[in-house]
């Protein structure tokens, strides 16, 4: 034990390494200063606005890198930086233009939507955050970073922060699902993985925290829909993750295309400067979406692109993508003090990044052969995809297969290779990536059978598959719809099990990706019924990038794995659960309903004054209920099974005047490993403001071999339990408290405390 001596001597140390820290920050921001301001004073208004334009590429080729128009924009200064190229050969070439045939040799800002992956490619953000893992989480974005770093990218737009409630809307599929605490989280690790503790560290790119802000609250699940809420609910339930990723350090923010309180976010000046910068502190870079500037006019709050851009400038946005709107405000003075903050803002997230120092510092071309798609990187991609799978239904222990049996693999996913990866997957190279048939074969070898039949089209409806498999994911079968039939029966007769792949292709969700109807399409649905009546018993893996209905399949299928779209491993680890290597753990981080007319749902709702009581979820006159469908979600939020099962003691608490500390034992009581999630909800029972019925706070995940116990503990800070007003102000908590523990956010047991 130390003595006070050593804990005073330990105390002074702390406080001379803080100052030493603090001196060096001040130091290196002093001489960030002192060179944008002497860069400042030698570039013309035009060369100041070249820096907020963000035009879009494609792939430039070397060649047309010297002799496109973008080029010689880049040469006039009229470019301040570059989206969607490719490949470090072909940006260092862009980028020797910038810095070598231009004026002031300023270097650009290289952009890719690098959102799951680079070419290693991990699942999609929605089914990571149901690894409940940070660590997870981060290592996905550190492994994407040092990949599209070695190929010239700087910066990436993600993490998206956005909460959604409602699976209508596709982009669902890019973010951490319908919990602002655990999209917090998520949000956090993303950001400093991809970021660490130095950005000018040249396998670190600079983050940017989309959308900002509400997008997840689109009005029907409408891409590009409007959002409007109080700001009470802005505050506590769709905010908190937008600011948890700030407050890691994001260099950047992309402003939303919804309206927030009438005014769109490109041009919302409550929203990115007095919310985002001055109450909440943000020091970096503001950009646009994809033609935001320009699309004011839609909007019908400008009557044209010049006073769309003046609008944005002074609400607080740097960078225009693509519209090259900031051009139109040369000839106005009155903009130059605007024009100079967004100019700073760029040049200081150029500084930070080291490309003043090194232009070329991402540019090496020697560092990708090393660097991308390495062994190392799939295998943390493999482990991480077996995570995110969630069993939803295993009746009699169907699962896990044996690998000595005969197996009927149907259904069109169960060999399409290119879209394993899932939506928003830019930079995959598809070819190298398994298919789950090659997977499940890899898994058997010669101990099994694996008998393959595609048995249907995605869908019977021609043109709504062709929406559904864009860039390249076509998968449509010319065979009739008996032919393909006839074939799946046959190959299932022969098997003991049928494994069926089936559920969306990977754009049938992802941006501009709204359904609906979210049920098992048509031609897959008849397949299911008509193998059901084979007599065989049937697994279904669920594909799909939003949480879907699932009713028919549950109540006539023994065992559902919901494998989402787990990246360019998801063949091999697919495989790895399906045949018990490696058992199930996740757990889900957004319900599925059981109609899209229970849309939007949160467990996060607020009770009525009309609640039904607890424990009843059927209808009663005059209570808050369905008149033909219960009111809870198929499967609740934050469930998930695994391969064996586990027991839960009585909670057990302590308290004193700050903080209170609550500890369940939980059981392995099955006969193999397994990972549970714990999850502590809350609930302030009586409020002004009103609270939700449930709130998660903390989870851990723990690992238990068969009939092993380990007691989990939560140490709760008394001040964590409050919430935000409706001027964004904390509220501290008091009064009655239910805390809640469980497995998920409907299986709970609870205890009460009281906050003084």
């Amino acid at each position: 034990m130390r003595s006070n001596r050593q804990i005073f001597l330990a105390g002074i140390l702390a406080l001379v390494a803080l100052g030493l820290f603090s001196c060096r920050q001040n130091t290196e921001e002093r001489q960030m200063n002192r060179f944008v301001d002497s860069l400042m004073s030698k570039m013309t208004l035009e060369e100041k606005l070249g820096q907020l334009n963000l035009p879009v590429t494609g792939n430039i080729v070397t060649g047309q890198a010297q002799s496109s128009d973008i080029a010689q924009q880049i040469r006039d200064g009229r470019v301040g930086g570059l989206f969607n190229l490719k490949g470090a050969a072909a940006i260092r070439e862009v980028q020797r233009i910038a810095v070598e045939e231009s004026r002031l040799g300023i270097p650009l800002l290289f952009g890719m939507d690098v959102i799951h992956g680079y070419e290693t490619v991990f699942p999609i953000p929605l089914a990571i955050a149901c690894t409940w893992d940070t660590e997870a989480a981060r290592t996905t974005a550190r492994i994407s970073a040092v990949e599209a770093s070695a190929d010239g990218i700087c910066w990436t737009f993600s993490p998206m922060a956005d909460v959604s409630c409602d699976a209508r809307w596709g982009r669902m599929s890019e973010g951490f699902g319908e919990d602002p605490c655990l999209s917090s989280a998520m949000a956090t690790a993303m950001v400093e993985g991809y970021q660490t503790d130095n950005l000018a560290d040249s396998t670190s790119i600079m983050s940017c925290i989309k959308h900002f802000a509400l997008y997840g609250a689109v009005e029907g699940g409408l891409e590009y829909n409007n959002a409007e809420m109080s700001r009470y609910r802005m505050y506590n339930d769709y905010l908190p993750p937008y600011r948890a990723a700030v407050e890691a350090g994001s260099g950047s923010v992309m402003a939303s295309f919804n309206t927030v309180e009438g005014v769109p976010a490109t041009c919302n000046r409550w929203l990115l400067t007095d919310l985002l910068r001055d109450s909440w502190g943000f020091r970096g870079m503001v950009v646009s979406d994809y033609t935001a500037l320009q699309e004011l006019r839609e909007h019908g709050v400008a009557t044209d692109k010049r006073e769309a851009a003046a609008l944005s400038l002074q609400a607080g946005l740097d960078m225009d993508m693509v519209s090259e709107g900031f051009f139109l405000l040369k000839d106005d003075k009155s903009q130059i003090p605007y024009i100079n903050q967004a100019c700073r803002r760029i040049l200081e997230a150029k500084y930070r990044l080291g490309l003043f120092a090194d232009p070329y510092r991402y540019c090496d071309t020697m560092r990708p052969a090393g660097s991308i798609f390495t062994e190392g990187h799939r295998a943390e991609a493999r482990r991480i995809a077996r995570e995110s799978l969630v069993l939803l239904k295993n009746e009699n222990s169907l699962l896990p297969l044996g690998k000595n049996s005969t197996i009927a693999l149907i259904g069109p996913l169960a060999d399409t290779r290119a879209n394993m990866p899932g939506t928003w997957a830019v930079a995959a190279t598809p070819w190298r990536y398994k298919t789950l048939r090659e997977g499940m074969q890899d898994a058997v070898q010669d101990k099994g059978k694996v008998l393959y039949a595609k048995g249907c089209n995605l869908t019977y409806d021609a043109e709504l598959e062709a929406r559904a498999t864009m860039f390249g994911r076509e998968m449509r079968d010319s065979r009739s719809d008996a032919d393909m039939l006839t074939e799946a029966l046959r190959i299932a007769r022969q098997a003991d099990v049928i494994v069926a792949a089936m559920g969306e292709s990977s754009e049938f969700s992802g941006e501009c990706a709204c359904r609906t109807s979210l049920d098992m399409p048509d031609s897959q649905h008849d397949l299911l019924e008509a193998l059901k009546k084979t007599g065989k018993p049937i697994v279904l893996l669920n594909f799909s990038g939003r949480p879907v209905v699932l009713n028919w399949e549950t109540e006539n299928l023994p065992a559902i794995l919901q494998v989402w779209f787990a990246g360019s491993e998801a063949g091999d680890a697919i495989a790895d659960v399906l045949f018990g290597d490696y058992p199930p753990s996740g757990k889900l981080a957004a319900a599925f309903p059981r109609s899209v007319g229970q849309l939007p749902m949160t467990y996060r709702h607020y009770h009525t004054g009309r609640p039904l009581p607890d424990g009843q979820d059927t209808f009663s006159k005059f209570l808050s209920s369905y008149i033909d469908s219960p009111t809870s979600p198929l499967y609740p939020f934050g469930y998930g099974l695994s391969y064996t099962t586990f027991e839960y003691s009585p909670i057990q608490h302590t308290t004193d005047s700050r903080t209170a500390t609550f500890s369940v034992v939980v059981t392995n009581t099955g006969s193999s490993t397994g990972d549970e999630t714990v999850q502590l909800y809350i609930r302030d029972m009586v409020s002004m403001p009103a609270r939700p019925v449930q709130e998660l706070r903390q989870w851990q995940r723990v690992h238990l071999e068969a009939g092993e116990s380990k007691t989990v503990e939560f140490n709760v800070d008394y001040a964590t339990l409050g919430f935000y007003n409706g001027e964004g102000e904390w509220q501290q908590p008091e009064g009655e408290f239910k805390i809640m523990i469980g497995g998920n956010s409907k299986d709970v047991q609870s205890t009460m405390i009281v906050v003084d």
